[in-house]
C-alpha cells in the first residue's frame, strides 16, 4: 500500500498496455495489439499477475511475478507457458522510489517475456 497513491487503471490493464508497448518497441513482431483492436492474430499472450509488490522486510525490494501463456489463436492450444520473476532494489525513499523500483522490475520481466516469445513462436 502506497500512502496517497492510486493506480491510473486496474493493474492487469496497466500490465497489458505496458507489455504491448514492449512488444511493439522490440521490432520483432509484425503486428501487436490489445483485445478489441480488430487485428487478425495468430497468437495471444495471456498474462496472470501473481505478484506486483514492494517488500519492506529485510531491505526494500520490488518484486514482479508474471505467469505467461502463448496461446495459438487458430486452434486454441497453449504453445508454451513460463513464469517470469524480476526484482529491483528500492533506491531512495517514498512513493516515487517505490514506483521506480516496480517500473524497473516490470521492465526486466517484460523484456524477458518478449525475448522468450520471439524464440518460442
Amino acid at each position: 500500500f502506497l500512502k496517497g497513491a492510486q493506480w491510473a487503471d486496474r493493474l492487469p490493464l496497466i500490465v497489458q498496455a505496458r507489455l504491448a508497448e514492449t512488444f511493439q518497441r522490440s521490432g520483432s513482431f509484425a503486428g501487436v495489439g490489445k483485445p478489441g483492436e480488430g487485428l487478425a492474430i495468430d497468437y495471444q499472450i495471456i498474462v496472470e499477475v501473481r505478484s506486483f509488490e514492494v517488500r519492506v522486510n529485510g531491505g526494500e525490494h520490488a518484486d514482479v511475478d508474471l505467469f505467461v501463456r502463448i496461446l495459438n489463436d487458430r486452434n486454441g492450444e497453449v504453445r508454451a507457458s513460463k513464469d517470469f520473476t524480476a526484482g529491483a532494489p528500492v533506491s531512495g525513499s517514498g512513493n516515487a522510489a517505490y514506483v521506480r523500483a516496480l517500473d524497473n522490475a516490470f521492465g526486466q520481466a517484460a523484456t524477458n517475456i518478449v525475448r522468450w516469445t520471439d524464440q518460442t513462436i
